[in-house]
């Protein structure tokens, strides 16, 4: 299991969102020095988030994006925005090790086509549900779409990892949804990275003991909620 710490860029700062509302923003500061802390706990991969880029649909913050790669060296991956196989590829050439795709995931004819340019370990898709709907644009918008027939969709077509967020407890601090994300992983076989709501390491370890390929902490780490370095000796490998 691998840990995921989370920086969420908007307006080229490290940020975080409550339940994914732009007007409920805590501010953090050079996204270079987070990443720098982070990786000095003991981190090895980052998971960077475009606030900016998953509004207007394209990406916004690369270049804070490249100077935790340049400065910091350590090994990230990105979505917010991205929505056309030419800002895949210039994601991919600043150093960003996986891309992550969310709404024009929906799009399974694109989704096939980013998989045979690139390779299915560069591209990761987001499912962001609602009460098992998937959420799309931000999380503006739910639509009808099951996430679990979506993920099964995905992965006829090559897909091999997912990461699920439950908006509904994402930078709430309320636990993650441990019943969604099992059903996730028992019904797809695919690797789940499991995201929104971790408040304590009990939830680190409900996220292995169901099988969660990783897990994406944000606001437990911030707040101090979870302990980086002792979460990362105690549960990844």
């Amino acid at each position: 299991m691998k840990l995921y710490p989370a920086i969420d860029l908007h307006d080229g700062q490290a940020v975080r969102l409550y339940k994914g509302d732009y007007n409920q923003v805590t501010g953090y500061g050079d996204p270079v020095e987070q990443a720098l802390k982070w990786k000095n706990m003991g981190a090895t991969f980052l998971h960077l988030v475009d606030l900016d880029g998953a509004k207007a649909g394209h990406s916004l913050n690369l270049n804070a994006v490249k100077r935790i790669i340049d400065e910091v060296k350590i090994d990230c991956e990105l979505g917010g925005g991205i929505r056309s196989i030419a800002q895949i590829d210039e994601i991919l050439s600043i150093g960003v090790k996986r891309v992550i795709l969310g709404s024009i995931a929906l799009n399974l004819d694109f989704v096939k086509e980013a998989v045979a340019k690139f390779g299915s370990e560069k591209i990761v898709i987001g499912i962001d549900c609602k009460n098992m709907k998937v959420s799309t644009h931000g999380w503006l918008d739910t639509t009808d779409i099951d996430a679990i027939l979506f993920a099964n969709q995905l992965k006829k077509i090559g897909i091999q990892t997912i990461i699920f967020t439950d908006i509904a407890k994402d930078g709430t601090l309320e636990g993650i949804n441990v019943a969604q994300t099992k059903k996730m992983i028992d019904e797809t076989g695919l690797d789940i990275i499991a995201s929104g709501g971790a408040k304590s390491l009990n939830d680190i370890k409900n996220a292995k003991e169901i099988g969660a390929h990783g897990i994406i902490l944000g606001k437990s780490i911030y707040s101090g909620a979870i302990n980086l370095e002792e979460a990362i000796q105690l549960f990844e490998e």
